[in-house]
């Protein structure tokens, strides 16, 4: 190695002078030196000086070789290296042979590596635990049980935690989880409850199967807790949709001493903070950031725009965006903050980031095109979005899937270009699934197209029997249509499929708690003020309602539908608890009604305030008696 290699290492290779004393120790020194440096590709090259210098390997020379060989995936190289552990006598070694069969395990040979077992005059724990954790990361899962079965039955070896992090990390699929949870009750039998490792890591197999009850009860019952503990908690909840307690648990963990929060923790509250729009935390969130130095961190950064995006500070949301290293900008930062203008309506803005997006040199992806397409779709912009869609087959290569497919749908759909919508779908390259029909029956929806919205219903119900949206949407179309017969024929398909309607439920943050109401919603503590205070707001509404009726020559007919929707009540809590002229956030989880779209814009002019209402497809900004959709939602 010339001087200008070595300066880049703590260590020098061994000088003649060392080596005369202990060469290969020497030798050995310094490969391990370079793989604690991780230079793995190094220490083989270093190994074979190391032989050409007429210096032999022994057996502390072969674990750190073979764990490079297992790292840089280079098995050819390990089966050399396998050859010389043969030639030296080197192989019953129990940590030459643990090292080999984890190099060949993790180069996708277990049978090989089962070979190496099978063939040592001596097998101790340590090989055992190569072999089962092999298998484990092979997917092998029955043979590594097996393993593990006649390594219990041979009472010469005792069963570690390191045994049964092996085995445990083969059961992180929902198919596996009742052998996994056989195991866990070996675990407890070994006495392995009090080990954290252990504990987390059977916590982290129920997360990913989805059992988050499960896990939740192990984590109570843990003695000790470290930040992998609580993190696996809240990616737990996070990745199961259970936003509200991870917000909880995140409470919890910032009472603990000397457990301060990683990326991890933060990225899990961040996307929980989005889902419910939780911006309060999500503020919390951004200081822990800046207080522990995350700002570097790209995935951190790109969440807290989507957050704010979604929480409704579309203004914060950008001058995070801005402020980031234009290097650190990949294309899902982009995707974020264009993603966010199109849920706000403001398409024109998002095709703008697009266009300046391209000219940066960020190469469009897949998904980015989707955001796209779906703020042109609710911006109306049309032809814009028709461009798109082709310059991205055209331009990028890029072959469009249901999403890109189901968004143009939506895009023809709304501008009432139905004929051509279902021209598009019968022309699709893949096959369509439940999204595209379904953007095809809301579409029929809005233009109260009835014949077409039963072809919909036809095909989407076959890909998604059990989807209730769609049959509440072909009962609207029915009930626009005064079609009495067919709306009771919808309600008898779901009563004999057993299908209900999830409750619509509206929260709103205040004081740093999320407070949630349903429809006919009595159970807040401040019921009879709301109810009260949705009285009089109901009165003032009816009156304007029916004074513009009388002025366009119309009947006056009081503003109907239900008076109790979740986020009417929602509205009349934020006003009775939030000073006059701050604006008032509202999230829902499913579409604003009609009737409630005009009471939020006749209200937000009344008491002159504004109000942002995030539904399940996008926000509404109701300022002075308009919404910024402009009613094109």
């Amino acid at each position: 190695m010339n001087t200008e290699h070595r300066r880049h290492f703590t260590v020098s290779p061994p000088v003649p002078g060392e080596q005369k004393h202990n060469p290969t120790t020497a030798w050995n020194c310094y490969l391990r030196e370079l793989s604690k440096q991780k230079k793995f590709q190094e220490a083989l090259i270093v190994y074979r000086n190391m032989l050409r210098s007429s210096f032999f390997p022994n057996t502390f020379t072969f674990p750190v070789l073979l764990k490079s060989c297992a790292l840089l995936s280079l098995p050819l190289t390990g089966s050399q290296l396998h050859s010389h552990v043969i030639k030296t006598g080197s192989q019953p070694d129990p940590y030459t042979q643990s090292s080999l069969i984890n190099m060949y395990s993790k180069s996708s040979l277990p049978h090989f590596a089962r070979k190496v077992f099978d063939e040592s005059p001596v097998n101790l724990t340590i090989s055992y635990n190569a072999m089962i954790s092999g298998y484990s990361s092979n997917s092998m899962i029955y043979e590594a049980v097996n393993l593990f079965r006649k390594m219990c039955c041979e009472n010469r070896f005792s069963v570690n935690s390191v045994t049964m992090l092996g085995l445990v990390s083969g059961f992180m699929v929902p198919d596996q989880l009742r052998i996994g949870a056989c195991l866990h009750a070996c675990g407890f039998k070994f006495g392995f409850d009090s080990d954290m490792s252990v504990g987390n890591s059977f916590l982290t197999m129920y997360v990913k199967c989805g059992e988050v009850e499960y896990a939740r009860q192990l984590f109570d019952e843990m003695p000790a807790k470290d930040l992998i503990t609580w993190n696996a908690m809240i990616s737990g909840y996070a990745q199961n949709g259970h936003a509200r307690r991870v917000l909880e648990i995140y409470r919890e963990m910032k009472k603990i001493n000397g457990v301060n929060p990683d990326p991890v923790t933060l990225l899990g509250v961040l996307c929980s903070s989005a889902n419910l729009g939780a911006q309060g935390i999500g503020r919390e969130v951004e200081r822990e950031i800046d207080r522990f130095g995350f700002r570097s961190n790209s995935f951190l950064m790109n969440a807290l725009i989507n957050m704010y995006a979604r929480c409704g500070n579309l203004v914060r949301a950008r001058e995070v965006f801005d402020c980031m290293d234009e290097r650190s900008k990949s294309v899902v930062s982009w995707t974020a903050i264009i993603g966010g203008y199109g849920i706000h309506g403001e398409g024109e803005t998002a095709v703008d980031l697009f266009d300046v997006m391209v000219r940066s040199g960020v190469r469009p992806d897949r998904t980015v095109f989707v955001s796209v397409l779906s703020a042109c779709s609710h911006a109306g912009l049309t032809e814009k979005g028709l461009q798109y869609f082709d310059d991205m087959q055209r331009k990028y290569g890029l072959q469009p899937g249901p999403e890109h497919y189901s968004c143009l749908v939506d895009l023809l759909g709304r501008a009432g270009r139905l004929k051509e919508a279902m021209y598009l779908i019968d022309s699709m390259k893949v096959k369509p699934d439940g999204a595209v029909w379904g953007a095809l029956l809301g579409a029929c929806k809005i233009h109260r197209n009835v014949e077409l919205a039963e072809v919909a219903f036809r095909h989407v119900i076959e890909l998604e029997p059990t989807n209730i949206g769609y049959y509440v949407l072909l009962s609207n179309v029915y009930s626009d249509a005064k079609n009495l017969e067919g709306v009771l024929k919808v309600r008898v398909m779901m009563r004999d499929r057993k299908l209900r309607k999830d409750p619509g439920c509206s929260y709103v943050e205040y004081k740093g708690k999320m407070h949630l109401f349903y429809s006919g919603d009595t159970s807040h503590p401040q019921s009879k003020e709301i109810y009260r205070m949705l009285d009089e707001l109901e009165t003032l509404v009816n009156e304007i309602h029916q004074s513009d009726h009388k002025c366009q020559g119309k009947s006056e007919e009081p503003l109907v539908g239900a008076s109790v929707h979740s986020e009417k009540l929602a509205i009349a809590f934020s006003l009775l608890n939030t000073r006059p002229g701050t604006d008032i956030t509202i999230m829902k989880n499913l579409r604003v009604c009609l009737d409630c779209h005009v009471f939020f814009k006749l209200v937000s002019k009344i008491v002159n305030r504004q109000f942002i209402v995030r539904d399940a497809t996008r926000f509404h900004r109701f300022k002075n008696g308009v919404c910024s959709c402009k009613d094109y939602w």
